[in-house]
């Protein structure tokens, strides 16, 4: 497992650059909500954490992780951000529909990253259960919208 003996809330903020002059948004999906509320939070946290004001931290809701892509596109077109964060988190059912919502989001936020100036970073979680979801969305894993926060700082600042 990529996560085994990783924390994703560590990080160094000296070596981040001050986010102070940054906007920076973030597209979350409702769907499986205890979820992407967390990872919400994480980030949030950390942007504050690492200077971005708090006016300067823009939410938009969508109602799932495919819908994540043309949220985050509406965003940099509407908004103007130095960078987006899509929130989101799919857990595998019964049915092939997991592999199209994560195939499809994950395409629709790549080639955001290629047909726009405005890093969009990918906070989604694909996980098997709800326990894995729960661990890397504050649980034993750390929060992996720590981890997408401080990307999105980086990318900002290239």
């Amino acid at each position: 497992m990529a996560t085994s003996g990783k924390d994703l809330s560590a990080f160094n903020p000296d070596a981040l650059p001050d986010g102070a002059g940054y906007r920076i948004g973030l597209v979350v999906s409702q769907w499986n909500d205890e979820i992407t509320g967390a990872l919400a939070r994480g980030a949030q946290e950390t942007l504050l954490d690492l200077g971005v004001p708090e006016n300067q931290i823009l939410r938009w809701d969508v109602p799932g992780s495919f819908e994540l892509p043309f949220g985050c596109k509406r965003m940099i077109e509407r908004e103007r951000p130095d960078a987006v964060i899509a929130i989101g988190s799919v857990i595998r059912g019964e049915t092939a529909h997991f592999d199209f919502v994560c195939q499809g989001t994950a395409q629709g936020i790549m080639d955001l990253n290629l047909q726009h100036d405005v890093p969009v970073i990918f906070c989604v979680l694909t996980d098997d259960t709800w326990d894995q979801a729960r661990a890397r969305s504050g649980g034993r894993h750390g929060n992996k919208g720590v981890e997408a926060a401080v990307a999105a700082l980086q990318m900002a600042a290239l």
